[in-house]
């Protein structure tokens, strides 16, 4: 029996993602395993992935063959996540080296490989939330605590892969979710962010009949005194209830900041996409948002060039960019994905017209960024310290609307939350000086 002394994980795509990858580390060491940042020096191999765009499934594989001629030969190595549930066996053939393949709710079968080397493992089973009572408890988090509330999505925009890799719509138990945040905010959590394909729906009733939404986990969790800030993502904007809305109003450790995904501002796309596409309804969202939290901002995800989207579609996506003033977005080209509707629609748009309209608004987004970021200076800020940048010269900071503040590195050690004013502004990042 192969004896395992390191391995070396990978973790693509979103914030579930880098969840999923430290409680994979969590419990490899728990195992007796190391962590490595050579992939030469591994014993085992993890790719930790995400398929929600067609470019990110291309780099997973592009990764593995790399490894496939840089490991070593007794090493193990295979795929967990959401590539290995699209994939499947399909995986195998491509790389036939591989030894596992694990999909997003399986990877809790990662010991296995370690008490059999010798078996190929392929597990892509959609179960239910087994995996939250196998993993170990983390017995050291990071700044900012990722908590998962809840997996899958019940809204199937038919552009999208996650029903089919995550599964549908499951909520945690109140009381699992409040220990996870609990053993974070005692083992070094300072700010906790709740994750979900479909957070702001998070709906649990115990055994007593009692419901609980997110707003109950929020407010639960503002009463611990470690915990200094708490957001969540991604939101779906017809589940932003009122009482989650108001929270924002009344609880000053929820940060003034929420990701609010429109995708497109045309209402004739969005009923193709099986989004909510009453345009006004989403801007009453956002005024009652400004109205509870004056200080509020907002971000949002972008698709253009969706199967028949017109020219006078696409100005309107531009519109909703420059009415709102998003200030940090993500925009990407539409890639069909399999098993997804919209991959079969009629009118799929040319590369050339998406890469032009993706161009178009990432300048107005671009624009908006800039311009919000440019208004801060001169504000003080608490922000948290998320490390060293790669020169060791400066300190870097996230602000309480996640922007990036890069600082003088002083010469003593300093807390992690600091007041912070900001001195100048780009469009990508903030810089300021510690206020002492």
């Amino acid at each position: 029996m192969l004896k395992m002394q390191k391995f070396f994980i990978q973790t693509f795509g979103c914030q579930m993602n880098v969840y999923d990858g430290q409680r994979i580390a969590a419990m490899l060491e728990k195992h007796g395993l190391t962590q490595t940042d050579n992939v030469e020096d591994a014993d085992l191999i993890i790719l930790n992935t995400c398929s929600v765009r067609e470019k990110a499934t291309n780099k997973v594989y592009s990764a593995l063959g790399r490894i496939r001629r840089a490991k070593k030969d007794s090493a193990l190595f295979g795929i967990v996540g959401c590539v290995a549930r699209e994939s499947g066996s399909d995986a195998f053939k491509r790389i036939p080296e591989l030894n596992f393949v694990l999909g997003p709710q399986s990877y809790h079968k990662l010991p296995e490989i370690i008490k059999n080397p010798d078996t190929r493992l392929l597990n892509i089973d959609l179960g239910g939330l087994e995996k939250f009572d196998e993993l170990p408890q983390m017995t050291k988090t990071p700044s900012v605590a990722y908590i998962p509330i809840q997996e899958g999505c019940n809204h199937c925009c038919t552009y999208c892969i996650v029903p089919y890799t995550r599964g549908r719509e499951l909520s945690r138990p109140f009381k699992d979710v409040m220990q996870d945040t609990l053993n974070a905010a005692k083992t070094g959590a300072i700010e906790i962010c709740f994750l979900g394909q479909n957070v702001n729906g998070y709906k649990y009733t115990d055994e007593n009949g009692k419901l609980f939404k997110l707003s109950d986990l929020i407010r639960e969790t503002a009463k611990l005194p470690e915990i200094k800030r708490i957001r969540f993502t991604s939101s779906y904007p017809t589940e932003m209830s009122d009482d989650l809305i108001e929270m924002f109003g009344i609880e000053p450790k929820l940060l003034p900041f929420l990701n609010m995904p429109v995708q497109s501002g045309s209402p004739r796309v969005l009923k193709r996409m099986n989004r909510p596409d009453d345009i006004n309804a989403y801007k009453t969202i956002v005024n009652k948002l400004k109205t509870v939290r004056p200080d509020i901002q907002i971000s949002s995800d972008f698709i253009v060039g969706f199967p028949d989207e017109t020219d006078a579609d696409f100005e309107e996506t531009l519109n909703i960019a420059r009415d709102i003033k998003y200030i940090n977005s993500y925009s990407f080209k539409y890639s069909p994905r399999p098993h997804t509707a919209a991959a079969l629609m009629d009118n799929q748009i040319s590369e050339q017209i998406k890469s032009v309209r993706l161009q178009r608004l990432d300048s107005q987004l671009n624009e908006n960024q800039r311009e919000f970021n440019t208004s801060c200076i001169g504000q003080e800020m608490i922000c948290l310290l998320e490390g060293p940048d790669k020169t060791g010269k400066h300190l870097i900071f996230r602000t309480p609307y996640m922007q990036q503040c890069i600082v003088e590195k002083p010469e003593s050690e300093i807390s992690p939350m600091q007041k912070i004013k900001i001195t100048d502004a780009n469009k990508a990042s903030l810089r300021g000086e510690i206020i002492k």
